[in-house]
């Protein structure tokens, strides 16, 4: 082969790596592509910390059929340091929600998913199917929380939440009270009744939406208030 031939051929390797890494790049740096409409059920599962959440949460999760996908957002949050500072009076730390929603819009869109936090109202309502507020009595509250080696003001603060419904005002003020549920978890055996509750709504959600439900804020509030602190830039 002649020296042209070998230079040409080198022009060739080269154009065709510089392609394909071109492409890998643009693959790469490609906005996600969002499903606009759901086919499984997103549920927020909130209460006071002390109510159980992370038990029911994880005993649905546990049951294939229902194929949920579980955020358990103290456990997401640490993983991935999605934190904005410490809160030392707390003693815990501060997270930053919205990163938080950045990483959750895609799943959310894609549905079946159990979210599993005592903060309820920063999730738009658009991609919330239903909002399972635990409650629990002061007593079993109040022993749930001493072994977890709270200290007392923070166990304090908890008992005076859940007295006051702090949690369930929260949803009921953020999202339609039809999608709000409340359900007692003081007692083991609570937490089967709740499965079985929870599992039926799921089961029948499914049934009714057959043909998916809206992730797009202008199809969900076309039939509705937009809410006063919407932001038309949003998406």
């Amino acid at each position: 082969m002649t020296d042209n031939k070998i230079t040409k051929e080198k022009n060739k390797v080269s154009k065709l790596s510089t392609d394909a890494v071109e492409k890998a790049l643009n693959k790469t740096f490609e906005e996600p592509k969002l499903k606009k409409t759901r086919f499984r059920p997103n549920i927020i599962i909130t209460g006071t910390p002390g109510c159980g959440k992370s038990t029911l949460s994880k005993t649905l999760k546990e049951m294939p059929d229902l194929k949920i996908k579980l955020f358990n957002i103290s456990e997401y949050a640490k993983e991935n340091k999605i934190f904005e500072s410490y809160d030392e009076t707390r003693d815990s730390h501060v997270i930053d929600e919205d990163e938080l929603l950045d990483r959750l819009e895609t799943p959310l869109r894609e549905g079946g998913c159990i979210v599993d936090w005592h903060c309820n109202d920063i999730f738009p309502e658009r991609l919330i199917d239903f909002v399972v507020v635990l409650r629990c009595g002061t007593s079993a509250l109040y022993h749930r929380l001493k072994a977890r080696n709270y200290k007392d003001s923070k166990i304090q603060e908890n008992i005076d939440a859940e007295i006051m419904s702090v949690v369930l005002e929260d949803a009921l003020d953020s999202y339609d009270k039809r999608i709000v549920i409340e359900l007692q978890n003081d007692e083991d055996k609570n937490i089967q009744e709740n499965v079985d509750k929870i599992k039926t709504w799921i089961e029948q959600w499914v049934l009714d939406n057959k043909t998916g439900v809206t992730n797009e804020i202008d199809e969900f509030y076309k039939d509705r208030d937009m809410p006063e602190d919407w932001d038309s830039d949003e998406e």
